[in-house]
Order: C-alpha cells, then sequence, then structure tokens
C-alpha cells in the first residue's frame, strides 16, 4: 500500500512477531478494536518484524486473536515488505537537507555532556555538525553511521484519548539503524500514513515515543493521528507482564484448562466492561465501551486470577 489519503480511516493493533501474544498483548489487542468499533473504523493488523522474529508466531498471533474474536481486514502488513517505501522517506528528507549520520555509540551518548537546557535523555548532538573530514575519518575506522533527524524544536504536543495533551521530548532521534534497517519511530509513521490510521491504541510505556512521531508525521505532510495509550498490564512486582510470569499466553492457559472465552472476560472484568464470571463477546463489550470509563490504573495480574 503506497501512502495517500484514499485509505479509510482506521485503528490497528501492530504487535512484533517475536513470540507468542501475552495477557496484556492481548488486553491491548481487545482495546484497539473497541475503538477502531465503535469510532466507524475500520480495524487492521500490521506485523512489525523489522527485528527479531521467531517463525510462525505471526500465524499463532493471529491465531489467538481470532479466538477472543476480533476481525481485521484481510491485507495484513508486513513492515519487511515495505522496505523501499522507507528508504524512499530516508531519501527525501535526507534531500531537505533533514538528516545528518551519526557514528555514536550508545555508551558515547550516555557518557556526553549534554548540550545547555537539554532535556534529559536527548540527544547530544555529537556528530550534527560534522565536518566532511571528520565523517571520513569516521568511516575509515570503521563505524557505520545510523541516521538521524534534524529536529528543529525541543519538544512536541499530542493529544490522547486517556492523557489529554502530552507534550514530550523531540530530539534528533535515529530514522535508520548503523546496520541500514529502517528504525521503528519512522517505520511506523509512514506506515500509518500509508493505512489511513488516524487512531492509535497501544501501552501507556509507548506514550513517551508519540511526540517524536507525531512530529515526525508533521514534517512528512500527515496529520499526527489520535493516540490512546492504554494501561499495563504488570505483574505482582508491578514489572511489564513477560512470559517469565508463567501462564500467560492461551496457549500457557488452555493447559490449565481455561478458555478463550474466560481470558475475555477477564479482560473485559479488568476493564470494568464485564462483571466477575460474566461470559461475553466482543459485540456485548462494544456495546458496553466508553473511554471515559476506562480504569487509568495497570491491571496488577496474578496466579490466582486464573484458579
Amino acid at each position: 500500500m503506497d501512502p495517500g489519503h484514499t485509505a479509510p480511516p482506521s485503528g490497528r493493533f501492530a504487535p512484533s512477531p517475536s513470540g507468542d501474544l501475552h495477557i496484556g498483548n492481548l488486553r491491548t489487542a481487545v482495546l484497539a478494536w473497541l475503538f477502531a468499533a465503535t469510532t466507524e473504523r475500520a480495524f487492521l493488523i500490521r506485523m512489525e518484524d523489522l527485528d527479531r522474529t521467531a517463525a510462525g508466531s505471526d500465524v499463532r498471533q493471529m491465531a489467538d486473536l481470532s479466538a477472543l474474536g476480533l476481525t481485521w481486514s484481510p491485507d495484513v502488513v508486513y513492515q519487511s515488505e515495505r522496505l523501499a517505501s522507507y528508504q524512499a522517506v530516508i531519501d527525501a528528507l535526507h534531500g531537505g537537507g533533514r538528516t545528518f549520520e551519526c557514528f555514536c555509540t550508545r555508551r558515547e551518548i550516555q557518557e556526553a555532556p549534554s548540550a545547555p537546557h537539554a532535556p534529559e535523555g536527548a540527544y547530544p548532538g555529537t556528530c550534527r555538525d560534522l565536518t566532511d573530514a571528520q565523517r571520513d575519518a569516521r568511516r575509515a575506522a570503521g563505524r557505520p553511521p545510523a541516521i538521524r533527524l534534524r529536529s528543529d524544536t525541543d519538544d512536541f504536543t499530542v493529544s490522547d484519548l486517556l492523557h489529554g495533551r502530552y507534550t514530550g521530548m523531540v530530539d534528533d532521534f535515529v530514522i535508520q539503524r548503523n546496520d541500514g534497517t529502517p528504525a521503528y519511530n519512522l517505520a511506523v509513521v509512514v506506515d500509518d500514513a500509508a493505512q489511513g490510521i488516524d487512531q492509535v491504541v497501544r501501552g501507556a510505556d509507548l506514550l513517551s515515543s508519540a511526540p517524536r512521531q507525531a512530529y515526525l508525521a508533521t514534517l512528512l505532510g500527515h496529520r499526527p493521528p489520535v493516540y490512546a495509550h492504554v494501561p499495563m498490564v504488570l505483574n505482582d512486582k508491578r514489572i511489564r507482564l513477560s512470559k517469565r510470569d508463567g501462564a500467560v499466553t492461551l496457549d500457557d492457559l488452555a493447559e490449565r484448562g481455561v478458555t478463550a472465552t474466560q481470558v475475555l472476560s477477564h479482560i473485559a472484568q479488568s476493564l470494568w466492561l464485564a462483571e466477575s464470571g460474566e461470559v461475553v463477546d466482543l459485540p456485548m463489550l462494544a456495546e458496553r465501551f466508553r473511554p471515559d470509563a476506562l480504569p487509568r490504573e495497570p491491571w496488577i495480574l496474578t496466579a490466582a486470577e486464573w484458579e
């Protein structure tokens, strides 16, 4: 799908196919579907497979989503098939003088003194104004460069349905890694624009990424999406849920006799959309769904949840 304005307004769920989805992922997917369905948007699935992937996990992920009752447009996009689109945008930004090569390692960035008045954690600008000779010397030393966006602002404000107006840092962030792979912050913006995605529902841990992405979207001539960064699912130590926490995938839970219907009911209960033990389906939840009534705190998931 090529960038343009002909795609219908859509929401999406965009997992990385690096393993099976856990309950936190599934809860976010349910919320993304509900937000889209109740605002008459199409619902899309995109596989963000530019990083590490596990063979067959995309198929298993979609099977799990289907088991919960989610439906989506049949055209599932894989980022690995859109490299030419990302490169075209990177080339256009370079042609407009909006990029520079960065030869810094992560350690060098962490240890470099920050620029005056720069936000904490911002790229310090080490390579922003290197001379041609300095760049040539770094290449000769065997350092492949990443490509950074030459930003002209320190922050940007986005609109979030749960968090209101949120202003976050925008620095000279990476748009292409030093191995040539398009960076997440670029790929997600290019894909959302190409797919007509004007509503992005995802975990609250990504809220701080939204200003960079919205700024880049604006720079590329696109209207940033409306965001909804939803609460995370945490374990009993209030750490982000992971496979280490035991029975957290549909397959894990099925081995304990917990059905997909029961999982959806637990998710609905955690969202204040169902009573304890109530059997629900997605159309029923859509009738009850009110974004302003959603919980704002993380769901603390313990082993007792399934007993």
